[in-house]
């Protein structure tokens, strides 16, 4: 199996699948003398972690990361600094519960990549999709966290602003909102709903999707490049990536073709001796470079294809079935999202920022 390696100088191949003993990465090209630590991996770990409210999927993982190489200490360093050396994290499976994916492992999943993943390797991981499962987002996070620590002064948030047709209110955004309840909504009155919306939607045994949006502050003007090398083009990507995504969207987005040019027009003063922009439909992002603006991404998570309603379906011997998938799921993996799609997020930052240090100093 080929492309599980993402960036540029700054590389992440990760490995594992959702029931296998473990899963990790190996992050390359991280620079030397950075401290890392196991806790500044963990928090945000602990944000992806399953298990915590009725709201995601039950299966309880620690997901307790272990740095195996990269990293070293001693009296000289005062803590533990990355060497420039490759840093190898892992993160074991404890709670794995196979059996519940017996009934369907000749048969596809609607919606789910059992199909296409039987058609291009024959054979496929059918315990909770192996590579193909959400699982292997842990990965992501704990690669995220390192990327982190390359660009400090960025700060990335990010933030469920819908769940199925339900959007927050803009005017009640709070982001210390974001850490009070299981959603990371921004809003309050909207997570409230959220409660009562999702708990009617796990009960029937369905699922359903979201979008998310990552805000990055205190990016630099000049990170980026034309043509094939854009910035936006990098997030779009590393976002796509993330398992159930569909679509997505930078500043505007697609609400941009309904703007007229004056409207999409970013306008620019000079503030305290500076160029400031009056607006952000770009998302921080101009031919492919950043304006020193916040960068602004958003992308839509599909409903979780795990569910308990029956659907039609094929088998891998031809014959039609009917397909209900047991076992523990996310009835919104949406939720979930929110700390990969920041970890995604800072691993291309990061990457750009390696990227620009070395072309122009």
């Amino acid at each position: 199996m080929s492309h599980n390696t993402f960036g540029h100088l700054l590389r992440v191949t990760t490995f594992g699948e959702s029931h296998g003993p473990a899963l990790g990465c190996i992050v390359d090209g991280c620079p030397p003398n950075i401290r890392l630590t196991v806790e500044d991996i963990q928090t945000f770990l602990d944000k992806r972690r399953p298990g915590q409210s009725r709201f995601t999927t039950q299966r309880q993982e620690p997901d307790q990361v272990k740095i195996l190489s990269g990293v070293f200490e001693d009296d000289r360093t005062g803590g533990p600094v990355t060497t420039g050396a490759p840093i190898m994290l892992m993160i074991e499976n404890v709670d794995q519960r196979s059996k519940d994916y017996a009934e369907i492992r000749d048969k596809f999943r609607p919606g789910h990549a059992d199909m296409t993943y039987q058609a291009k390797y024959g054979i496929r991981d059918y315990r909770g999709g192996g590579r193909s499962s959400a699982r292997e987002t842990a990965a992501r996070v704990a690669a995220g966290a390192v990327a982190r620590k390359i660009i400090p002064g960025v700060s990335i948030r990010g933030a469920l602003i819908q769940m199925g047709p339900h959007k927050v209110d803009r005017t009640n955004w709070d982001w210390s909102e974001v850490d009070r309840n299981p959603f990371f909504a921004p809003d309050a009155k909207a997570a409230k709903f959220f409660e009562d919306y999702l708990d009617g939607v796990r009960k029937s045994g369905s699922s359903i999707g979201a979008v998310i949006e990552v805000t990055a502050s205190g990016v630099p003007s000049g990170w980026g490049a034309p043509l094939y090398g854009k910035l936006d083009g990098d997030l779009a990507a590393a976002m796509m990536s993330i398992n159930a995504v569909k679509g997505v969207e930078i500043g505007a987005g697609f609400a941009s073709a309904e703007l007229s040019g004056e409207d999409n027009a970013d306008e620019i003063r000079m503030r305290r001796g500076k160029p400031a922009f009056l607006s952000n439909n770009a998302g921080g992002i101009l031919g492919g470079i950043s304006t020193g603006q916040d960068v602004v991404v958003r992308f839509a998570v599909k409903p979780t294809s795990s569910i308990l309603t029956s659907k039609r379906s094929v088998s891998a011997q031809g014959e039609d079935v009917d397909v209900m998938t047991k076992g523990r799921h996310d009835p919104c993996v949406g939720i979930r999202a929110v700390p990969v799609g920041e970890a995604m997020m800072a691993l291309v930052l990061a990457d750009h920022f390696l990227r620009h240090r070395g072309q122009v100093g």
